[in-house]
């Protein structure tokens, strides 16, 4: 099923993203994370790509997996950084094989130790440019990022906004955004890009807090900032993990209703490969949040 039909208004969508393990190891229990998950009877589970492409072949394959075993439709993240277009054609290829009808069209981030992208020889150098061969490459229903808090090589919110159009108008169906904590900053955003003439669904991406170390570095990487409220909580048990999750829960609850009393399309979890913790957060939201998706029956 292309993911762009399903934001049509009938219902709030719910989705998670899953990343391949570094380590063969582990598959087996991302697939158990996956399994549960499944449960939760989501519209789609997204798959990530490693920087420089670096997992890409196991995107595939995972993407596969959760479409053909879990019967879940799947979103393959795909990159453009150290890649040609003959190898982001081989990898439209293996996607259609596998009958994998929709992308998440990113630029990617700089390969480990090197602080920018530097366009390959014969690829390209921006997601629009990506969502325009993909287009002409497959019939794919195609996604794109957003970024509530602007993205960090972006001068200021309307220059970023006018890349998004660009991506928008090269063939998106719909906007994923980047993490955030502050929901006054995701209203910010889907106002100015509506005024900016952008017409395509934008879901929240939510990250649930885990671990104080591991969400500040997170965090800093793609520039979004902590609440200094819910900042001060974390630092004063960030030794304690119960503590940290327990009010990493609490606040990704009430982000969630919040998000959900305004009119999203729906609400996409960043699992980190967890499924314990994204349970309780979605049975602990009303239960009209997902009418149509059998979580709570």
């Amino acid at each position: 099923m292309k993911i762009g039909n399903i934001f049509d208004g009938s219902k709030t969508a719910l989705s998670f993203e899953v990343f391949p393990p570094s380590r063969d190891g582990n598959i087996e229990e991302l697939y158990r994370a996956v399994g549960e998950l499944a449960e939760l009877n989501p519209d789609f589970i997204s798959v990530t790509y490693g920087a420089g492409g670096g997992t890409r072949e196991k995107t595939v394959e995972i993407a596969s997996t959760i479409r053909n075993k879990f019967g879940r439709e799947t979103l393959a993240h795909l990159t453009c950084v150290q890649a040609t277009r003959d190898d982001i054609r081989e990898q439209l290829d293996r996607l259609k094989e596998e009958g994998i009808e929709n992308i998440l069209a990113l630029r990617g981030d700089p390969p480990k130790g090197e602080e920018r992208v530097v366009k390959t020889k014969g690829g390209f150098g921006y997601a629009n440019e990506l969502v325009e061969f993909i287009k002409l490459n497959g019939d794919f229903s195609i996604g794109v990022a957003g970024y509530p808090e602007v993205h960090p090589e972006a001068p200021d919110m309307e220059h970023d906004l006018v890349n998004l159009k660009r991506k928008v108008d090269a063939g998106a169906d719909f906007i994923i955004t980047q993490m955030f904590f502050d929901n006054g900053d995701f209203y910010r955003f889907r106002d100015n890009a509506i005024s900016a003439g952008i017409r395509v669904p934008i879901i929240p991406a939510v990250f649930p807090i885990f671990n104080y170390k591991q969400i500040s570095r997170i965090a800093s990487l793609c520039g979004a900032k902590i609440p200094p409220r819910l900042h001060d909580k974390l630092s004063k048990v960030s030794e304690k993990n119960e503590e940290v999750e327990k009010y990493g829960i609490e606040h990704t609850i009430l982000q969630s209703e919040d998000l959900l009393g305004n009119e999203v399309s729906g609400l996409h979890f960043y699992s980190m490969n967890r499924s314990r913790h994204v349970m309780k957060i979605i049975r602990e939201l009303p239960k009209k949040s997902f009418e149509n998706n059998s979580i709570l029956e």
